[in-house]
């Protein structure tokens, strides 16, 4: 039954992508838009194709553990639409702190990176996954297998809501009206991919923006005469991106940190654990201290 689900959003979502990309790189060339670039659109493809991989490699053992939780769920499952609905909210929040510490733990953003690494912004970078995401996303999932939530059920969801995470990759829709207070759109969404001050580790929700703006992460797109345009990538992008910089790099970078001579303990476990741009020596800044300097605040 799940794979019969699988294989129908695969059917209804493939189409789509094709035909949204395809109408963006009409746009984007009829305007004279380096909204696409080869070599980019290429590292997209892999890094979902890696993430696939492993994913499907580690799925009978994440699904075993969600399993597990299951048959020993503590109350009777919901029926009918409440089900879905309630798996869909419950669901979507907990991917929002998924998300938000892949943000705020460098460890997780080691993994993260990845997906903020392109210093462009079109439907394509929605596939730039999180290559090692599947070894650990499972993890935030299992309060809701053990609430009665079939396992199945909870993967349906999750690849029924990454269809919208990925449409919200692009420049060319501006504003969506009501929805806007609502849902993740690509307004949102490309606050959260700026590297800017003040859009950094914002907007972390895949379906639903109430949950940022519970949480204080939310934060708006900016016109351009209050503040400058959204410059797409990373405080420090990649300077000679390949094959396996773009997935290593960070990872390199956290092991130079966490293993430096003549550091406390309590740096290198920051070094880890910390907010990325963590320095002990103030050498680098989190994102929390760039936006305190463009505040005007020492």
């Amino acid at each position: 039954m799940h794979a019969l689900r699988e294989q129908w959003l695969i059917l209804i979502s493939t189409p789509i992508y094709l035909i949204i990309i395809g109408l963006e790189l009409v746009l984007s060339n009829i305007r004279h838009l380096k909204v696409y670039k080869v070599a980019d659109t290429v590292t997209n493809v892999y890094l979902m194709l890696l993430n696939a991989g492993i994913d499907l490699l580690f799925r009978v053992v994440y699904l075993a553990v969600l399993n597990y939780f299951y048959q020993h769920s503590l109350i009777t499952p919901l029926q009918g639409f409440v089900y879905w609905l309630a798996l869909l909210l419950m669901e979507d929040f907990l991917y929002y702190w998924l998300h938000r510490f892949d943000h705020e733990i460098r460890l997780f953003w080691a993994v993260h990176v990845t997906h903020h690494s392109s210093e462009t912004m079109n439907f394509t970078v929605g596939f730039r996954s999180s290559v090692f995401q599947p070894l650990y996303r499972f993890i935030y999932f299992i309060p809701l297998a053990w609430l009665g939530f079939a396992p199945i059920d909870i993967l349906f969801i999750y690849a029924a809501t990454q269809i919208w995470g990925i449409l919200v990759h692009t420049q060319f829709i501006r504003k969506m009206g009501w929805l806007e207070y609502l849902m993740v759109t690509p307004s949102h969404h490309r606050v959260h991919h700026g590297a800017n001050p003040r859009y950094l580790d914002k907007n972390m929700g895949m379906l639903l923006i109430i949950w940022d703006k519970l949480f204080g992460t939310f934060q708006p797109e900016l016109p351009a005469e209050d503040y400058q345009p959204i410059k797409y990538g990373l405080t420090k992008n990649i300077l000679h991106p390949n094959a396996i910089s773009v997935v290593f790099h960070e990872w390199q970078q956290l092991w130079k940190d966490a293993t430096q001579k003549d550091i406390p303990m309590k740096c290198r476990l920051r070094y880890v654990f910390g907010p990325p741009g963590y320095s002990h020596d103030g050498s680098r800044q989190t994102s929390k201290q760039l936006l305190e300097q463009e505040n005007g605040h020492p």
